[in-house]
């Protein structure tokens, strides 16, 4: 082979291999961005800005603005704010009616969505329509004939000390169980159809039962799906404030969010104090969120891969 024949095959495998040029950034791809920045910043702005307000004294604020340079910063507003409302009492309700409202509302969720995805395409459909159109209702539509009814339903002593569903704690767990349902029966019943067929077929020729392929091998395979649940219904049932102060009278059974309103006056409000209870009361649903962080993500992303 000839010496020139040479350099012409190098130099064309040097075309051949030179790099390629540069690809501009997609214009979706940088809009998208530009979106979830904003967004944070618009999330992150009022957060600051209540935390700013909490550190700052309520004589300084009054007399020089929310917007003015503060002369004075301190933790004061968080005690007090911890004292007067007597947070600790309302954190206990608020964790005593969320924690059997999670709880009961992702085992009967998961139940139904369980049945359904077992029956018949039809009857299927039937229950899922059935289930999720009760989250279309609003709730203020239902509040006269729900009050009449607590006043009228009668329950044990043990469960309320006036005999009754109205003004008790079981009767703001059953609501808040009820309206939640529907929502994650919807959510459940979609990822279980994702599960194998073949599962459970296997798990009937081994002899398990209905119950068996629903407790030991539907949940166990549905964690990420339930913890990213359990994460949402945390903060909705945690931060009810409508059914607190509509079916509950006395003062010391209400949830943490009827104890930013006692912080409320008639005619002067300190909104420096408010603010420091109410970063006080997030602070449960934010350490839930960490603790729960990486199940809630892979819940979030679970039909991501599936075909």
């Amino acid at each position: 082979m000839s010496s020139s024949a040479v350099v012409a095959r190098r130099d064309a495998g040097r075309e051949v291999s030179s790099p390629r040029p540069r690809r501009r950034p997609h214009l979706g791809r940088i809009a998208a961005q530009v979106f979830m920045i904003t967004a944070t910043v618009l999330w992150l702005v009022p957060m600051v800005f209540a935390f700013y307000v909490s550190l700052r004294p309520f004589d300084e604020t009054k007399k020089l603005g929310y917007v003015s340079l503060p002369h004075h910063l301190s933790f004061d507003n968080f005690i007090h704010a911890w004292s007067q409302s007597n947070m600790l009492r309302y954190f206990l309700n608020s964790a005593v009616i969320t924690i059997p409202g999670v709880l009961l509302t992702l085992f009967l969720a998961s139940c139904v969505a369980f049945i359904a995805t077992r029956l018949s395409s039809k009857v299927s459909i039937f229950l899922l329509i059935m289930f999720t159109a009760g989250n279309l209702l609003p709730q203020q539509v239902i509040i006269t004939p729900l009050y009449r009814l607590y006043l009228w339903i009668p329950v044990p002593h043990f469960v309320s000390s006036s005999g009754l569903l109205y003004n008790s704690i079981a009767g703001l767990i059953i609501i808040n169980v009820a309206f939640q349902v529907g929502f994650c029966v919807f959510v459940l019943s979609n990822y279980f159809k994702t599960i194998p067929t073949e599962i459970y077929e296997a798990a009937r020729v081994d002899g398990a039962s209905f119950w068996t392929r629903y407790w030991r091998l539907t949940l166990p395979m549905s964690r990420p799906a339930l913890a990213a649940l359990g994460t949402l219904l945390t903060t909705w049932i945690y931060n009810d404030f409508f059914w607190a102060i509509t079916l509950i009278s006395t003062g010391n059974r209400r949830p943490i969010t009827s104890a930013l309103a006692d912080l409320q006056g008639e005619f002067v409000a300190n909104q420096n104090l408010i603010a420091a209870a109410a970063l006080l009361a997030a602070v449960p649903t934010l350490v839930v969120f960490i603790l729960l962080q990486k199940q809630f993500v892979a819940g979030l992303t679970l039909g991501a891969t599936k075909g």
